[in-house]
């Protein structure tokens, strides 16, 4: 018997026509044909890279992937097996409710697929933004104590304040308030008139030395005298400040040096990665399309940074973690 065999399958990536032209017995024809599917169907499965650890129907689960998020999860060495068991299980259970999201097609979802496009893009140019400021060199010696010489109210004339502070609701600080503020010998008198009308209010001390506020607000406090009650205005609320003791409160050069290199190594991260996205906007062609964006705004190259930079060594009065220091310079004023 005659038989002309054309199949077509995929191998390694490749296609592969198998042609059969002979003269066989049924048997021989079965034969070559179990052969060929065979060898289609023996192609490996794709597998992500590192040990298997554990297969979630079908889809491997790695030594890769747990151990970034050990490492995410920042894990003391003695909390490791415990650790490695509970993240396991967590990854475990995360691809578990992947799958049937994907199979209830909400990957496909606008909103999903608009953040997995947004998380792409973070992380690439993170990616790229941090190799950029990896090349940037650290603060010399004679950097470091060119700015301690500097700046003595951040450290050889360094002052502590030691501060009382009242919370209140931004709507309650009216008129009538403000008359008894401006009156007020003590901030004593204004709590007593905050009892007295049953204005609710929180009340706390706290300190504060020159490197943690606003140089306005610094050298404000240090001119006016004590009985002088400052006003931060919030959105929602407003904060009334007195001072009760100024101290000195010296650092030393070699006790500063830390937070100084942290500083400028900070200042360096944000001009280099200002720098590159300055060059790459002059490369770029960039076209405004059904945008309301002024020409001044539009050649303005200040973009947040993606690379998140170490502490700041004169970062800004925190007396509540919603007071930036825009609202501080703002909103605050002496009232005598």
């Amino acid at each position: 018997m005659k038989i002309v065999l054309l199949y077509i399958c995929n191998y390694k990536g490749k296609s592969i026509m198998v042609l059969a032209y002979t003269r066989m017995a049924l048997i021989g024809f079965v034969s070559i044909f179990v052969l060929v599917l065979t060898a289609c169907d023996s192609e490996p499965k794709e597998k992500k890279s590192g040990q298997a650890l554990v297969s979630v129907n079908g889809k491997e689960v790695t030594m890769l992937q747990l151990n970034d998020e050990i490492k995410r999860a920042n894990i003391r060495p003695d909390q490791y097996e415990a650790a490695s068991k509970q993240l396991l299980e967590s990854l475990i259970a995360r691809q578990l409710i992947m799958d049937e999201a994907i199979s209830n097609k909400l990957d496909r979802t606008p909103d999903v697929m608009q953040a997995r496009e947004r998380a792409n893009a973070q992380i690439i140019s993170q990616a790229y933004m941090q190799s950029i400021v990896s090349k940037v060199a650290k603060p010399s010696k004679a950097e470091i104590d060119d700015y301690y010489q500097k700046h003595p109210e951040y450290f050889s004339q360094r002052k502590q304040f030691d501060l009382t502070i009242v919370r209140i609701a931004t709507k309650d600080l009216g008129d009538e308030l403000k008359k008894i503020i401006e009156s007020a010998k003590s901030l004593d008198e204004v709590v007593a008139w905050l009892d007295k009308n049953k204005v609710q209010y929180l009340r706390n001390l706290a300190s504060r030395s020159t490197t943690d506020l606003p140089p306005q607000m610094a050298t404000m406090m240090q001119q006016k005298s004590k009985d002088t009650i400052f006003i931060i205005n919030e959105q929602e609320s407003s904060l009334l400040i007195s001072v009760n003791a100024i101290k000195d409160s010296p650092i030393t050069a070699a006790v500063a040096a830390p937070q100084i290199e942290k500083f400028l190594m900070n200042q360096k991260y944000k001009e280099a990665t200002d720098a590159e996205v300055a060059r790459l906007r002059a490369a770029a062609k960039i076209e405004y399309l059904n945008a309301k964006t002024s020409t001044s705004d539009a050649e303005k190259p200040a973009v947040q940074s993606t690379v998140t930079p170490p502490s700041d060594v004169t970062n800004n009065l925190n007396i509540t973690e919603s007071v930036s220091e825009g609202a501080i310079e703002r909103g605050i004023m002496g009232i005598k």
